[in-house]
């Protein structure tokens, strides 16, 4: 998003919905490399200007409508309280692993295998952040390598899953990805 308009303006905040909407709509369609800003525009019902007041390009606007994607899945990886039981995942990881497929075809346009691109940065970064908080917070040790390692391993997988480079179920996939980072919140960290 550019800088140009105001963070509380309401007016701005139903242009970027509509244009957000619209960009989901047209991947609906086809994929992201085949959506052009005038189809956009057309679709959203504003003018191209307004479009680049509010997003820099295309994958500025695709990055910031999967933005909830990457809220949900952080929400979800923290969505249990206590100890965590490595054999069941929180319900709200299964869900959000099957809630991916209506806009899997522009996830994987913007995070590509391994966890990179776009949103792979702002998934990696988001959960970052919030796993390094929460390890603080408990006063856990290693919190800054614990929360790069889950954060990589996280967008890893996800990223790979979309590109079937991982295979199983949502259900599988989120059993196998919360083992995983439970197993790494666990690892007993000594000197080398």
């Amino acid at each position: 998003m550019t800088g140009d308009v105001a963070a509380g303006d309401p007016r701005a905040a139903r242009t970027r919905a509509k244009l957000r909407q619209a960009l989901l709509d047209e991947c609906a369609e086809r994929p992201l490399a085949d959506v052009t800003t005038a189809a956009l525009v057309r679709r959203a019902g504003v003018g191209r200007a307004t479009f680049y007041v509010h997003y820099a390009d295309l994958e500025a606007l695709a990055v910031d409508a999967c933005a909830d994607v990457v809220r949900d899945a952080v929400d979800a990886l923290h969505a249990w309280r206590g100890v965590p039981d490595p054999a069941s995942p929180p319900p709200a990881l299964v869900a959000f692993f099957e809630g991916l497929a209506p806009h899997a075809p522009l996830y994987r346009a913007l995070l590509s295998p391994g966890g990179g691109g776009p949103l792979g940065h702002v998934l990696h970064q988001d959960l970052r952040a919030r796993s390094l908080s929460e390890r603080t917070l408990v006063g856990a040790p290693e919190p800054e390598l614990i929360a790069s390692a889950v954060a990589a391993a996280f967008a890893g997988v996800l990223a790979d899953w979309l590109h079937g480079l991982v295979e199983g179920t949502p259900a599988r996939v989120a059993g196998q990805v919360w083992l995983l980072l439970v197993t790494l919140h666990r690892t007993p960290l000594g000197e080398a």
